[in-house]
């Protein structure tokens, strides 16, 4: 796409105007913008251009012009100017995570929960788990006369728990048996590989006692497959309500928000790094009207995460893109952190 520097600096100016104001853009306001360096018709005959090239469009009620996602595009991808963050911006995200609780689960929904108050966005947080993470223990601890609580721990420092009702009486000697048996099948066994099948011939292995331990069995199943699909967080989906763009499709916008196999996929595919999808690149039709920044981080050795924003179209890119870097390398090193002391 050929654009001269006059027409790069028209839609600049346009972009950057409308993520201000919300409002369509005039000629004779970005004549102004330009310090009357040229004429508002000289101006006037670039946004026609811009508009032929699909960069820019007309709503139907003004006579002003609006980025298309196109013109979007071509804002971040070429002209747009980030800054570095100061220091003073850079405390004010370590202040978000210094009163955070400590445990995983928790810091990963607190920091989605800061991004999209400070964004006023909405905010998905999520780990990825690598194949690599196998079950590096299991303890079955009796709590009552038929209660027990079980603990999955994994090698990527990830524990989950559970409380689970049996139909028999719990004593330390068939906990003790059952805790030895369970780990010379679970131990070292990838996350990934704990299908209900593998459970069945788990099941079977046990003999007399299937029908008794199943229960346990059935919850070591759904706490591997937590571990596997990572966590997950979407918090801040009020926050589109806001804005005016998103009253016509809130309902439909919302509802996807809360389909959280469509979100992981979305956030979790794609390159390292800051990701930015604008409206109709986005393969999902309620999104279309929707910007979507994503950064993935490292977990140290544990794996991987990603921590996402959704958004208007006119969001501020310049300013939100350093903050959500930083963001998401400040939260990488903290779950590193965390699970290294776990």
């Amino acid at each position: 796409m050929q654009l001269d520097p006059r027409k790069l600096e028209v839609l600049a100016a346009i972009v950057e105007t409308f993520i201000k104001t919300g409002e369509p853009v005039g000629s004779k306001l970005i004549a102004q913008i330009l310090d009357n360096r040229v004429s508002s018709a000289t101006v006037r005959n670039d946004m026609a251009a811009l508009f032929e090239m699909g960069l820019l469009e007309q709503p139907h009620t003004s006579a002003g012009r609006v980025p298309s996602h196109l013109g979007y595009r071509v804002y971040i991808d070429r002209l747009m100017h980030c800054q570095p963050l100061t220091q003073e911006e850079k405390a004010e995200i370590d202040a978000l995570f210094n009163v955070r609780d400590p445990d995983p689960d928790k810091l990963l929904e607190d920091a989605a929960q800061s991004l999209a108050d400070y964004t006023n966005c909405a905010a998905v947080s999520t780990t990825i788990t690598p194949k690599t993470v196998r079950v590096s223990r299991i303890d079955v601890i009796p709590a009552g006369y038929s209660t027990v609580v079980i603990l999955v721990i994994a090698s990527n420092g990830v524990i989950k728990n559970k409380v689970c009702r049996v139909n028999f009486n719990v004593t330390p000697e068939n906990m003790d048996f059952f805790n030895k048996f369970a780990n010379s099948r679970f131990d070292g066994r990838s996350v990934d590989e704990i299908s209900t099948m593998f459970i069945s011939s788990v099941a079977v292995a046990l003999g007399e006692y299937t029908r008794l331990f199943t229960p346990i069995l059935t919850a070591i199943y759904e706490l591997c497959k937590q571990i596997n699909d990572g966590q997950f967080y979407t918090v801040g989906s009020t926050n589109l309500l806001g804005y005016r763009e998103f009253e016509q499709i809130a309902h439909e916008l919302l509802n996807f928000l809360n389909r959280k196999d469509e979100m992981l996929a979305m956030i979790t595919s794609g390159e390292d790094g800051i990701q930015v999808t604008i409206g109709r690149e986005n393969p999902h039709a309620e999104l279309s009207g929707t910007a979507i920044l994503v950064s993935k981080y490292k977990i140290g050795e544990f794996g991987d995460g990603a921590i996402g924003l959704i958004g208007p179209l006119r969001l501020d890119y310049a300013r939100i893109i350093p903050h959500l870097e930083y963001f998401s390398e400040t939260l990488g090193k903290l779950l590193s952190e965390t699970y290294e002391k776990e």
